[in-house]
């Protein structure tokens, strides 16, 4: 029994031994072969002068870019000239590369390549120097990709300075968008808070007047109220919030036109509560509640309000529905409000000023998540206006 027992384990141990072996050695093959690991590095290289350049082109992220392109490229050295041939950085910094006939080789082949949008040879002694413009998609030059290289400019190597200053074009253009579309986003809050001032603070600082003598305690607590929503609406921050902020200072705009409306204006608030954190444009919420009071609940002198954020899935869905006046879809549709698309959801055509908020707050929404988010509006006349808008609970680079 013990020589069988014996013979079995050595069995076993060999299996195991060849399994091991056997992994080894597959694991060895999948790891990487020299060309893998060649196109490893160079997406890794890539991968870092991207995070530079998506910053903008500026001698700091060119400063920082500078290597890694000159590790694209397996040149000697390499120069960013900006769009008007300034030397922003060269990689080496400081080496015996840069004599004065390379450096002035450089500046001249950057120059004709940015002014006349095609790549430019020259030579310095025993250097080549092959200048790439950076074009965008219009054709504007943004800049050169400057290489000094002994070899000969083989068409490898002249391909492969094309595709480096190809890519590194890509990551400025997409650098320049992401700050078009901030500063497009900063327009459309100032827009938002134009749009609060002049038919918001005058009635508001008129309703704390008329209790400044009959009842001073409440003109103290709605100046304060007061204080905290222009101090929330003209908050320097950042372009997105909490939904629990948004509705923070939504209720402190209602206290103020409740005292306004007293009893004439009811509201009704359901909120999940673990829907709480989820973020939204900043000012998101405060046209669509202004405009339901202003528009749907004023010219018949009071109503109600329902206010609904719940939790549905991967979404938060949030519910804005007045019972005033409502408005004629076909109006909406004809260009004098914001106009309702086949789908429900806002265009932007010939606005009403009764509406201006709406679609300001749908380009944000599609902007921000997507053309799935925009918002959805259900009205007719004498009907009220109901509102919906669609958040993500979670979006990859939207955060406070």
């Amino acid at each position: 029994m013990t020589g069988e027992l014996a013979i079995i384990l050595a069995a076993v141990l060999l299996v195991a031994a060849v399994g091991a072996a056997v992994i080894t050695v597959r694991t060895r093959r999948v790891v990487a072969t020299p060309t893998e690991r060649a196109v490893h590095a160079a997406l890794h290289t890539a991968s870092l002068a991207a995070r530079a350049l998506r910053q903008g082109l500026d001698t700091e992220s060119a400063d920082t870019a500078a290597p890694f392109l000159r590790g694209l490229t397996g040149t000697e050295g390499v120069a960013i000239y900006s769009a008007e041939g300034r030397l922003l950085a060269q990689d080496p910094a400081d080496d015996a590369l840069w004599t004065p006939d390379v450096f002035d080789a450089c500046e001249r082949a950057a120059h004709e390549s940015i002014a006349g949008g095609r790549r430019m040879l020259t030579h310095a002694r025993t250097s080549t120097v092959v200048a790439q413009p950076m074009l965008a998609e219009g054709g504007d030059a943004l800049g050169a990709l400057v290489v000094v290289t002994a070899r000969a400019p083989a068409p490898g190597l002249l391909g492969a300075v094309g595709e480096v200053a190809r890519y590194a074009t890509s990551q400025i253009e997409l650098a320049e968008l992401d700050a078009s579309r901030a500063r497009l986003d900063r327009a459309e809050v100032l827009a938002l808070r134009a749009q609060i001032s002049p038919h918001f603070i005058y009635n508001a600082l008129n309703t704390i007047a008329s209790f400044v003598r009959t009842d001073p305690d409440r003109a103290r607590e709605l100046i304060l109220e007061f204080a905290d929503f222009t101090r929330y609406s003209f908050r320097a921050a950042g372009q997105y919030t909490t939904l629990a902020d948004e509705l923070r200072n939504i209720d402190r705009y209602l206290t103020l036109e409740r005292a306004r409306f007293g009893d004439a204006l009811k509201v009704r608030l359901q909120v999940a509560p673990e829907v709480l954190n989820v973020v939204v444009p900043f000012l998101a919420l405060q046209p669509l509640v202004e405009n339901a009071v202003r528009h749907g609940l004023a010219g018949q002198g009071g109503g109600e309000i329902e206010i609904i954020a719940r939790d549905e899935g991967s979404d938060c869905v949030i519910t804005i529905e007045d019972n005033g006046v409502g408005m004629d879809p076909d109006t909406l549709r004809t260009g004098h409000g914001d106009v309702l698309t086949n789908d429900g959801a806002l265009a932007d055509e010939k606005k009403d000023s009764a509406h201006v908020g709406l679609t300001n707050v749908d380009h944000r929404l599609r902007a921000a998540f997507g053309n799935d988010y925009g918002l959805v509006v259900e009205t007719a006349v004498g009907a009220g206006t109901k509102v919906v808008m669609r958040v993500p609970k979670f979006r990859a680079g939207v955060r406070v």
